[in-house]
């Protein structure tokens, strides 16, 4: 490891908050990459839901989370990051148990919506993280994080694909899903123990009114990437909770080989991320997101070409350097560059609660996307949301292009 990459690892990671968030998302990411890349298969396979059943349960799922986002971003820049982090990771520990008892795919609905109330947290969780990286190693510091939580993960989805051979989807996903449980308890521990608060209040606190106004006193960039990120996201969601679907039942891939594709693109977009953030500190982050925006759709369209198992690794491993690059490609979240651009862009004292008002707003238009998918694949064809997807994506990525600007001073 040469010596910049050394010096970006031990200035990031010698901060607790990053530290402790690292390993507890690393403790979460192994259990929980066991068995979600096989989810939409255990719902159609053991929980009898069809097509459109999937997507209406990813859409329950994503507009309910819009619901808490905007106020988990007022209470995080009102009461703290380090609270309401907790508190939503409790939250976090109840739907695996309901996930274990369902016999049908209505018993997972009330588990889809706690979970969107855990997302809660999630405002207050990336301030947490733009607060306590350094602001001049901004991009390279997402990456470090971004690669360190990544490495732990990597080989799950092939184990979790082997398990899924050998035991079945029923039994295969119950296995990780207690795997999940115990984690959860360890990781609500270790973060109310070891995360400090990193919002330090000057003179009195903002009023509920004026926090909730600050909200849209946004600079014309963050507007624009959020129809950016609108745009993408809806794309993404049309297409995602069907593509291990595709890849098995219509490409013919067993689920081991569908572990392994997955594999080997963590392990690219894992070593690249870190690259790809210094790239960003260095050269601007409106490259990196340009070229993550634009091969994302493309890759993401690609399977619906591809005839056996070689081709289909091919496309997605050309997918994962993409998004190694640092581009937000699932709504207002993403990659380094794209994270630093955010943090770049907004005070401290405000992160939490834009954040949150961005995470609303573009979930508010991204809910019915799976479902819309699911319709089109089960009453046109299974490639056509695939297709109108492309086009929606490629289309986010020029109008990021002609209208985003990064600013002359990184904002601390």
């Amino acid at each position: 490891m040469s010596s910049s990459f050394r010096d970006v690892i031990r200035n990031v990671f010698s901060n607790r908050n990053i530290l402790v968030i690292s390993i507890t998302t690393s403790l979460w990411s192994i259990c929980n990459m066991s068995w979600r890349p096989y989810w939409s298969l255990y719902l159609k396979h053991v929980l009898k839901a069809s097509i459109p059943v999937v997507g209406m349960l990813s859409m329950i799922q994503s507009s309910s989370q819009l619901l808490f986002q905007l106020p988990g971003g007022i209470l995080a820049d009102k009461f703290g990051r380090r609270r309401i982090i907790v508190y939503g990771t409790v939250f976090r520990l109840i739907p695996p148990i309901i996930y274990l008892l369902a016999t049908t795919w209505v018993h997972v609905i009330p588990a889809l919506l706690i979970s969107a109330m855990a997302s809660i947290y999630m405002p207050a969780f990336n301030a947490i993280i733009a607060d306590s990286l350094p602001h001049r190693q901004r991009g390279a510091g997402y990456g470090a994080y971004r690669m360190i939580t990544s490495l732990p993960r990597i080989f799950m989805p092939f184990i979790g694909g082997i398990v899924m051979d050998m035991l079945g989807y029923e039994e295969g996903v119950r296995v990780f899903l207690f795997a999940t449980i115990f984690a959860s308890i360890v990781i609500i521990i270790a973060r109310a123990k070891f995360l400090e608060e990193t919002l330090v209040r000057e003179g009195r606190s903002r009023s509920a009114r004026t926090t909730f106004t600050s909200a849209f006193e946004v600079p014309r960039t963050i507007w624009v990437m959020m129809v950016v990120a609108t745009l993408g996201g809806f794309a993404l969601r049309l297409v995602m909770p069907f593509m291990s679907i595709y890849a098995i039942e219509i490409i013919g891939l067993t689920n081991t080989q569908l572990g392994l594709v997955q594999t080997l693109g963590s392990v690219i977009s894992t070593l690249l991320s870190m690259p790809g953030g210094m790239l960003s500190d260095r050269f601007g982050r409106k490259p990196m997101i340009l070229a993550t925006r634009c091969i994302t759709p493309l890759t993401t369209w690609g399977i619906t070409i591809v005839k056996n198992f070689p081709q289909y690794l091919t496309v997605q491993l050309i997918g994962s350097v993409g998004a190694a690059l640092g581009g937000g490609i699932w709504g207002f979240a993403g990659g380094p560059a794209w994270q630093a651009l955010v943090a770049d862009l907004i005070p401290r004292e405000k992160r939490g609660t834009i954040m949150g008002t961005i995470g609303t707003i573009t979930g508010v238009v991204g809910a019915p996307s799976s479902w819309i998918g699911g319709y089109i694949w089960n009453n046109y064809t299974p490639q056509m949301p695939f297709n109108i997807s492309l086009i929606l994506g490629l289309l986010a990525a020029v109008i990021f292009g002609l209208f985003v600007k990064e600013p002359r001073k990184r904002e601390e």
